[in-house]
């Protein structure tokens, strides 16, 4: 875990979902790989030959915006999809159809005492590159549902991280203003960077372990 810095009186904080809630390297690996099948079958490639696609754009990209105030910058998968055609309605459809929590993970005793700490002094959200539904499915299987009532998803905002509308609207659904808000997630330059950026505090974790930690990471 890493503290980058934290509000004065934080009152909010904005959760990641994959690989920071759970860890689970094969459900966060498929929801990588399924995407990728299926874009490689549309465009008659191998799912091998789509794969180096992708990573060939990645790099690029991320080497086009080295120095440009991130740290190893890089692109989400969403972005990514959009620069080889595919919308982000279409990815919504696509992770909806895709992605089976279901089949994966399951309920958290630990995480669910964490958030229920957390909750007495703290508004809990999930801002996610995942649509609603899917971030629903999740936190359900977690047995965390009931902790965590709001979710701004890729179907909120039509963007995907990193972008400043999910974090402000997660903001205004918690009531706080932004810069009383903490993002907690698992890649610097998807869930920390541009949140330090807006005046929000900003928590690194290397996955759920990390959040079991948290309560202390504030003071509580």
């Amino acid at each position: 875990m890493k503290v980058f810095q934290l509000p004065k009186n934080p009152a909010a904080l904005l959760f990641d979902m994959d690989s920071t809630l759970y860890t689970h390297d094969e459900y966060a690996r498929s929801q990588i790989d399924l995407p990728v099948k299926k874009l490689a079958a549309l465009r008659g490639k191998s799912f091998t030959e789509m794969q180096k696609l992708i990573k060939d754009y990645q790099d690029d990209w991320a080497a086009a915006h080295s120095g440009k105030g991130h740290l190893c910058p890089r692109i989400s998968l969403g972005n990514t999809f959009k620069a080889f055609g595919v919308s982000i309605e279409e990815s919504i459809q696509w992770r909806e159809m895709l992605y089976e929590p279901e089949r994966y993970l399951t309920r958290d005793s630990k995480l669910r005492e964490t958030l229920m700490l957390l909750a007495v002094s703290y508004k809990l959200a999930v801002v996610t590159n995942n649509p609603v539904s899917v971030a629903r499915r999740t936190l359900a299987c977690l047995g965390i549902d009931d902790l965590i009532p709001l979710i701004v998803g890729l179907d909120t905002c039509r963007v995907s991280k990193p972008h400043e509308a999910p974090f402000r609207r997660a903001a205004e659904l918690c009531g706080v203003p932004v810069r009383d808000c903490v993002s907690i997630g698992d890649r610097y330059e998807i869930d920390i960077s541009l949140p330090l950026e807006m005046g929000m505090g900003g928590i690194l974790v290397d996955g759920v372990e990390d959040v079991y930690s948290l309560p202390a990471a504030l003071g509580m």
